[in-house]
């Protein structure tokens, strides 16, 4: 199997019209270690320098940084810097799994040997409510007996063919109904939307946070997304495991996306968030740069400025 390396450059810069005299930050920013993905070396530089800062593991074994800025700043600059080694998947036509149906009683029975850390992805969460409406519109992939893969291929399909990539359609806040409505939104709302789905079935999906390769391989489209953080979403199957989908680019990923965490929606692996005192309004620019570390590709990654 192929082993591909990148650097990731992550940038986040905040200005702030008044001086801020405390701030304190949570950071979803170290790739997180897969029986696929491996991280080199990672750092986070901050400025101005934290009076306090530790590492931990959350909930869901993600990596988080945090750290509190206790002298007055009008600017705070985190900029996150990661080499990592992706292992490429073994590629199938479609594998083996059972019936949607019965993995969705599986996740719901009550026995001696409950799917726990499966099942807590089956309800809603602070941006993802499993609206019967999602159900309906699952249920047209979802065919009595359809083995799960293919059906949750078949979704990923139709999300990618009915909505349209936007960045400029909707905010984190935007309801799924809305989405629903408008088809037009960024990859963090065909996640959310696809898992959504997913949820409304009684199936367990979770969201998943990371980057894309900034340069496909020769002949291949170039895939939405690359040069900015990036979201997809992995489905339970038992016998299996958790199986990644991209509705954004309607693919399986595979080793040109980069795993940074996972959780129940956006919310559970923001990149960065906290609170502050004082600042008034304020701008942010966040700067992405995904490098091969290949001598072929060392001057072709480009450079964008994206909206966190």
């Amino acid at each position: 199997m192929a082993r591909l390396r990148y650097n990731v450059l992550h940038e986040t810069r905040y200005a702030y019209a008044r001086p801020v005299s405390l701030s304190r930050q949570m950071l979803h920013l170290t790739p997180r270690e897969t029986p696929r993905q491996i991280t080199l070396e990672h750092g986070v530089d901050i400025d101005p320098v934290p009076a306090e800062r530790r590492a931990r593991q959350d909930y869901f074994g993600n990596l988080v940084d945090s750290f509190t800025v206790s002298a007055a700043h009008d600017e705070l600059v985190v900029v996150a810097d990661s080499t990592v080694e992706v292992i490429g998947r073994e590629v199938a036509d479609s594998p083996a799994s059972p019936s949607w149906e019965r993995v969705r009683d599986r996740l719901h029975q009550v026995g001696p040997a409950p799917l726990l850390e499966p099942c807590q992805f089956l309800y809603a969460s602070p941006h993802i409510e499993p609206l019967p409406v999602l159900g309906r519109y699952a249920r047209l992939d979802f065919h009595r007996g359809r083995p799960l893969f293919e059906a949750a291929s078949a979704l990923m399909q139709r999300i990618h063919r009915d909505f349209e990539f936007d960045p400029e359609a909707t905010t984190v806040s935007t309801p799924l109904e809305t989405l629903l409505k408008e088809k037009r939104g960024v990859c963090q709302d065909f996640a959310h939307f696809m898992i959504g789905c997913l949820r409304a079935l009684g199936l367990p999906a979770r969201y998943v946070s990371g980057y894309l390769l900034t340069r496909p391989p020769p002949g291949k489209p170039r895939l939405i997304g690359a040069d900015a953080s990036h979201a997809w979403v992995s489905v339970f199957c038992p016998g299996t495991g958790w199986i990644d989908f991209d509705p954004t680019n309607c693919v399986q990923p595979d080793d040109q996306h980069i795993t940074v965490g996972w959780g129940r929606d956006f919310s559970d692996v923001t990149p960065m968030r906290g609170v502050i005192l004082g600042g008034g309004e304020h701008t942010i620019e966040v700067c992405v740069t995904v490098t091969p570390e290949t001598p072929a590709d060392r001057t072709t990654s480009a450079r964008t400025l994206e909206p966190e």
